[in-house]
């Protein structure tokens, strides 16, 4: 099967931009920093979301502490659409990893798009079935994955491998600190698996920043 270019994901993220653009009223453009929260776990459920720019975090935590990442999104993504379902409260928290433009849009507005438009539809359940196979793989993996593992998959997943085709890719922001709550280890273990990766190969610094390479995979897949 081939990996889409990025050629092919710009018409994908265009034709979806088109889609969405005819939902008013309903829809509303809203921007968020980096780090900042977009909804919290227990929140009031009442709009999905769009990701027009930049990437967006999502997280569940359990009623214990235990945090777990679900998945990491970039633009062409939506999230936050529990309340198309009934789901009252948010069942997940997301959180900007870096500057966003979100499209906001109402959950009546979104149904109303859903059923009038088949093309949209269609496009909204890929992107469920293909979720739901990554948030099986992310609480599976989260727990009885041992560490190095845990952390290989966030970095594969924070540099989306396997949507752009590429055997390296560079990530310009990302802090020890943010590895550490994803992959649900400490900062110091994230320090001596980094260096263990560097050595290996797998990652590289440079000046514009983490370099990723595609042999990271081996230690997903390793048994």
């Amino acid at each position: 099967m081939k990996t889409p270019t990025n050629s092919a994901k710009n018409k994908c993220l265009v034709a979806s931009e088109s889609l969405l653009a005819d939902i008013t009223p309903g829809a509303l453009a809203v921007a968020f920093l980096s780090e900042q929260v977009i909804f919290a776990q227990g929140d009031k459920d009442g709009a999905v979301f769009y990701i027009q720019e930049g990437k967006v975090r999502l997280t569940v935590t359990s009623r214990f502490g235990k945090q777990a990442t679900l998945s990491v999104l970039s633009a062409g993504a939506f999230f936050g659409d529990g309340g198309l379902a009934g789901q009252p409260l948010r069942m997940k928290s997301a959180t900007a990893m870096t500057d966003c433009k979100l499209l906001q849009i109402d959950n009546q507005a979104m149904m109303e798009a859903l059923q009038s438009k088949r093309s949209l539809s269609d496009l909204f359940v890929r992107h469920l079935v293909a979720r739901n196979i990554r948030y099986h793989q992310a609480l599976v993996e989260q727990l009885f994955d041992p560490s190095d593992k845990r952390l290989a998959r966030v970095l594969l997943l924070h540099a989306h491998f396997g949507e752009k085709g590429a055997s390296e890719i560079v990530v310009a922001k990302i802090t020890q600190r943010n590895l550490a709550k994803m992959a649900d280890i400490s900062p110091h273990r994230v320090g001596s698996l980094m260096k263990e990766f560097r050595k290996a190969g797998f990652v590289s610094y440079g000046k514009s920043g983490l370099q990723i390479y595609a042999s990271l995979v081996s230690v997903v897949l390793r048994s």
